[in-house]
């Protein structure tokens, strides 16, 4: 596991902090070839059903939200930073939302059938505490997705430290790349059962606006038909489907 701190944050009220500052900025910006086609294909791995409530963990500018508002599901947010809320608060103006720290969930235990946390596990303080709230309030039958980067990404890492000699930093304070195997070990010690992992590298597009964007990137449409090619272990990102401990399939 690779950790890379680079505001020394120790707290959720630093990350608060720093998170703040962030979306005040242009945070946003900074996720821009990260399309609505993304979120369409992570919902569609939960095979829901209208009605079902979904909790996105640090839902950000509201993305997977608003994907999850056109299944139809009953759908919540939460967001370490306030000015990350407001935005999700413009992009999905149906969802339940509330500012809150992943790493003590605000709800009942077995209060949500889907819990998603996309791209956010590696930057908390500490992910196992938040592994084991999302466990807590996932129903028993009920499935929880989880995206984290690998250390080892054959087009992400690995490209990046052969032309710069280091792993990817991006903007946010905390980051941490890890293998599979640690990921699914630090999952499964706090009370998740892994019973699927998929590779991510991007997403082919869904939408008319998302094949534009593709075609003016063309290095970015080249890697999503790549995806399929790349092994599991060596694949930019992994999205784990899991469920309570002792629940056999998701």
């Amino acid at each position: 596991m690779i950790e890379i701190n680079l505001e020394h944050v120790s707290s959720a009220a630093a990350s608060q902090r720093a998170y703040d500052r962030l979306y005040g900025k242009s945070f946003s910006g900074v996720w821009t070839g990260q399309m609505h086609s993304r979120y369409l294909w992570l919902t569609s791995l939960l095979r829901s059903q209208p009605g079902q409530r979904l909790l996105d963990v640090s839902c950000g500018n509201g993305y997977l939200l608003r994907a999850a508002i056109r299944k139809r599901l009953d759908v919540w947010g939460l967001e370490l930073s306030e000015v990350g809320l407001k935005q999700a608060r413009e992009m999905a103006p149906a969802a339940s939302l509330i500012c809150g720290n992943a790493e003590a969930l605000p709800f009942a235990p077995g209060s949500f059938d889907y819990v998603t946390n996309i791209g956010s596990l590696e930057h908390y303080v500490s992910p196992a505490a938040s592994i084991a709230e999302m466990a807590r309030v996932l129903k028993p039958e009920g499935v929880a997705l989880i995206l984290v980067p690998n250390v080892y990404g054959l087009l992400g890492n690995i490209l990046h430290v052969w032309r710069h000699g280091d792993v990817f930093v991006d903007v946010q304070p905390l980051q941490r790349y890890a293998t599979r195997g640690w990921w699914t070990r630090l999952l499964q010690q706090n009370h998740l059962s892994v019973v699927r992992t998929l590779r991510y590298e991007r997403e082919l597009p869904r939408t008319w606006q998302d094949l534009g964007w593709h075609l003016a990137h063309p290095s970015k449409l080249l890697r999503a038909l790549l995806s399929p090619l790349v092994p599991l272990n060596l694949t930019d990102s992994f999205v784990f489907l899991c469920t309570r401990q002792n629940q056999e399939s998701a």
